[in-house]
């Protein structure tokens, strides 16, 4: 992963920009010497959050087959037939 300086960011924005869009790899901002920010290519953010929102679904599945919140074929069946005319 490239790392560059907060100050590099303000000089060089345009360059800086370029590259992340030339390379898709993502870029960790600095702030004296700390980490402060990370700089994505836009797709790859979408595609980042399109994929957590997968995630949160399936624990949410998995939480409810733990908790017993399910239901048979024929009940699901029957509670979707409204939606499946």
């Amino acid at each position: 992963m490239k790392v560059e300086l907060v100050t590099n960011l303000k000089r060089q924005a345009t360059k800086i920009l370029a590259d992340l869009h030339l390379t898709k790899e993502p870029i960790l901002i600095t702030e004296h010497g700390q980490p402060s920010a990370y700089l994505v290519d836009v797709q790859d953010y979408e595609f980042m959050q399109r994929r957590l929102e997968l995630l949160e679904g399936l624990s949410r599945g998995e939480r409810a087959v733990l908790e017993g919140r399910t239901y048979s074929q024929s009940e699901a069946m029957e509670k979707m037939s409204k939606w499946l005319k």
